[in-house]
């Protein structure tokens, strides 16, 4: 098995979306059966709760079912049972990194390392959060989430062949 993890801060937009994106693009992949995912928040704000009502709204526009993901924080264990974690942008990053326990087997990343460079010559480096904006902010963020993730799981599928 390959266990990806996806981190944002609170596990209730970008994180849940980008797990919600993944898992429709693995339902179509022949590896489906050997990658494991999840998502996680690196701050504990909203464990337990659905995502945001706005990530849900935009999520079905695209046809990607979210509603059923509850938010939880990054654990010290995450970091072995997961052999890569995707972080949403650098501070999410940078937080993973501070807690990260020695020993740790995980790669870490952030999302849009994965992302088509020649879809968007200078495309920012981040999915930026949308929480504090309007719908128009989690279209976007979905727009990025749809690509990075389909490219991530050409990466993903790469390591089995």
């Amino acid at each position: 098995m390959f266990n990806i993890l996806f981190v944002c801060m609170g596990n209730i937009c970008r994180s849940p979306s980008a797990e919600g994106f993944f898992a429709h693009h693995l339902s179509k992949s022949t590896y489906a059966d050997l990658i494991a995912i999840d998502s996680a928040g690196t701050h504990s704000y909203h464990i337990g709760y659905p995502p945001d009502p706005r990530a849900i709204k935009t999520a079905a526009q695209f046809h990607i079912h979210i509603d059923h993901l509850r938010a939880r924080k990054v654990n010290a264990k995450d970091f072995h049972d997961f052999d890569l974690m995707i972080a949403m942008d650098h501070s999410n990053l940078a937080n993973l990194q501070a807690i990260r326990p020695g020993g740790s087997t995980a790669e870490l990343q952030l999302m849009m390392a994965y992302y088509p460079k020649n879809h968007a010559p200078g495309q920012a480096d981040e999915v930026p959060d949308p929480y504090y904006g309007g719908m128009d902010g989690f279209v976007h963020m979905f727009e990025l989430l749809e690509l990075a993730t389909a490219g991530l799981l050409t990466e993903v599928e790469e390591r089995f062949r």
